[in-house]
């Protein structure tokens, strides 16, 4: 961890620290020096905002994972004399650990063993506010839990508790798998039902024409800040990670008058555990329903383009890769012009923002407001009055912005889309 990186965290208000623990990473012969060290950094960040103090970090060099235990009997003893020398009761993993090898390190230390997925699960379960999101964590807590619930490895963290247990996963450790299975079956219908409600949400929004625009980014990139600067939404805002879950809504005017819906959405992280992504798959959708994705990245971060690379693999993952996007590069107050220049050279023109300081957020706006003008277009329609059929389809499928009546002759200045202006055709001035 660098100096610069050090003073930022202790600007911050420290978490209380719940426990001491030593992080393992494994080196295989693909990982590069700038892998390592950000993922190592990432992790150390992520145990920061679970509450842990990491004492010391232990780093294993191999052609290929051991089976039973991923760093091999050798390095196991190194590390049970680690956690001795620093009185650690926990082991953080910066990788994810079969059942078995989860349970075979747990055995063999005497302590807690958590991967990289029960440690991200464990900050949900800390950061989800609203009853969706609680039951979206306690989903992927549970997915992940159940092939481990049996053996001393588990029966280990029962009885300690603490970081990787807490949130709704704790109490279904005591449960067996069939009353797991059974809550997860509960969970998944419970979240069917959310979603149908905001399919039909978005379905009035589209027949309003009012356009969406979805917030996405790696954690901490700034969304609910850059969505407060856009809509004055009073979104919660914390520099730590994945400081909000739930989703936030938010509507608001372009420059050329036409009303749009900002939502933020969870953040996103490198190799995003998949019992994640399907767990949020009920939040996600308002990713895959957007007219316009809204590409937040932080220029300043040292890592920002691997950042983007994994904010990619996700949109990929969940099918939206295609979808039309405005990039923001968030954070300018901080950045350099170099960093912005070559965050643009891997992925395109962005706009460069702040939304500390205000910078950019008009360039910002007619930057959507360009990407979303060619689905909709403003027509001027005179329709007879015994056609209240077709004024009714104009007022359903399009947004009406004025209407007045001359005889027996509705006059209608309104905004629609390209299919419904070709059956308006007759109708247009």
């Amino acid at each position: 961890m660098t100096e610069g990186k050090n003073e930022r965290l202790i600007e911050l208000e420290r978490p209380p620290v719940i426990e001491t623990a030593v992080l393992v990473r494994l080196i295989l012969p693909a990982d590069g020096v700038r892998e390592i060290d950000d993922s190592l950094e990432e992790m150390r960040r992520l145990a920061w905002t679970a509450g842990a103090d990491v004492a010391a970090t232990l780093v294993q060099r191999r052609a290929k994972p051991c089976p039973g235990t991923l760093i091999g009997r050798g390095k196991l003893e190194a590390l049970r004399a680690a956690c001795e020398e620093h009185e650690a009761g926990l082991v953080i993993f910066d990788c994810d650990l079969s059942p078995s090898q989860g349970a075979n390190i747990a055995d063999a230390l005497g302590v807690k063993v958590v991967d990289r997925t029960q440690l991200i699960l464990d900050i949900f379960a800390l950061r989800a506010q609203s009853n969706e999101g609680k039951q979206q964590v306690e989903l992927a807590q549970l997915e992940y839990l159940l092939p481990r619930l049996t053996g001393r490895g588990s029966a280990m963290m029962r009885q300690q508790g603490g970081i990787g247990v807490r949130g709704p996963g704790e109490q279904k450790l005591e449960t067996d798998r069939r009353i797991v299975r059974e809550r997860i079956r509960r969970l998944k219908a419970g979240l069917e039902s959310t979603r149908k409600s905001r399919r039909i949400q978005r379905k009035r929004r589209i027949e309003g024409g009012i356009g969406t625009v979805a917030l996405v980014g790696y954690t901490n990139a700034g969304k609910s800040s850059l969505l407060n600067a856009l809509t004055q939404a009073g979104a919660f805002v914390e520099d730590k990670l994945f400081a909000t879950l739930d989703t936030t809504t938010r509507r608001r005017e372009l420059p050329s008058g036409r009303e749009v819906t900002f939502t933020d959405t969870v953040g996103f992280i490198r190799n995003l555990p998949h019992s994640l992504v399907a767990a949020f798959r009920a939040t996600l959708e308002e990713v895959n329903e957007a007219d316009v994705l809204l590409m937040v990245a932080d220029a300043s971060h040292p890592a920002a383009e691997d950042h983007m690379k994994a904010v990619r693999a996700v949109l990929d993952e969940i099918e939206v890769g295609e979808k039309p996007f405005v990039l923001a590069l968030n954070k300018m107050d901080l950045a350099t012009p170099m960093q912005a220049s070559e965050l643009e050279t891997r992925f395109g023109r962005g706009v460069r923002v702040s939304a500390r300081t205000g910078e950019g957020i008009e360039e910002l706006l007619h930057a959507i407001d360009a990407n979303l003008m060619p689905q909709r277009s403003r027509v001027h329609l005179r329709i007879p009055q015994d056609q209240g059929g077709i004024v009714a389809r104009v007022h359903d499928f399009g947004r009406v912005i004025q209407q007045n009546y001359e005889d027996n002759v509705v006059v209608l200045e309104a905004e629609v889309d390209v299919a419904l202006r070709q059956q308006l055709a007759d109708y247009i001035v």
